[in-house]
């Protein structure tokens, strides 16, 4: 597993270089967003994950994320930084992150979301995206929509379960990290986001929410 890594600070970037590549992972360790981009553009399809910190030279780990997304490409993203308000957390998973790990962190933290990021990355290859055939999702043909591995899983789960009500609790149990903090906005800041790409390809509203109880899909 190949990992791209973005951190300008050397110490840091140092020791998580070092605790990957003990975990044998192959890292590519760069410390401007610049450089990142450019490894990205020229080689992207080699890297099982990315790992940005937020505050980059050059080019923000902010940007990257939103970069990737705009070319639709998937790869997941980790983003480490030292922000801890919910707003710029929100702000980091609309950007396109898929995960967030405040600093500072401990390695088995860091080494338990890549894990887990894994997982998740495995369901959705570069070249794949959900192809939809109900009344609602599809209307005469296949929709093909560009969608983050989080994104395809998270509709994935929404359609195994339609016309139900999944709470909050149960989404983020079922698809995100068990260390994941309950308190955070990760599910709503998630779904927010794939509401905005299921309307940009005329699937508007086909994703409730349900005030005090959680979230449905109708079909």
């Amino acid at each position: 597993m190949r990992i791209l890594l973005a951190e300008d600070e050397p110490d840091l970037g140092a020791i998580v270089q070092r605790t990957l590549s003990r975990e044998k992972y192959l890292v590519d360790w760069v410390q401007d967003g610049t450089t990142a981009w450019n490894y990205l553009e020229d080689q992207w399809t080699e890297y099982t994950i990315a790992i940005f910190d937020w505050l980059l030279p050059g080019i923000s780990g902010v940007e990257l994320c939103q970069r990737l997304r705009r070319q639709n490409n998937p790869l997941p993203v980790l983003m480490l930084t030292a922000k801890d308000r919910t707003e710029d957390m929100v702000a980091g998973l609309d950007a396109g992150a898929d995960d967030y790990l405040m600093k500072p962190f401990v390695k088995a933290e860091l080494l338990a979301r890549l894990r887990a990021l894994q997982r998740r990355g495995r369901s959705l290859s570069p070249e794949q995206s959900p192809h939809f055939n109900s009344d609602q999702l599809e209307a005469e043909q296949q929709t093909v929509i560009p969608l983050t591995a989080n994104e395809f899983r998270l509709l994935e789960y929404f359609m195994q379960h339609p016309n139900q009500i999944l709470t909050r609790d149960r989404l983020l149990t079922r698809l995100w990290d068990v260390d994941t903090d309950p308190m955070s906005n990760v599910v709503a800041a998630r779904i927010r986001l794939l509401r905005r790409k299921l309307a940009d390809y005329g699937c508007e509203g086909i994703i409730e929410t349900v005030h005090g109880f959680g979230y449905r899909l109708n079909k």
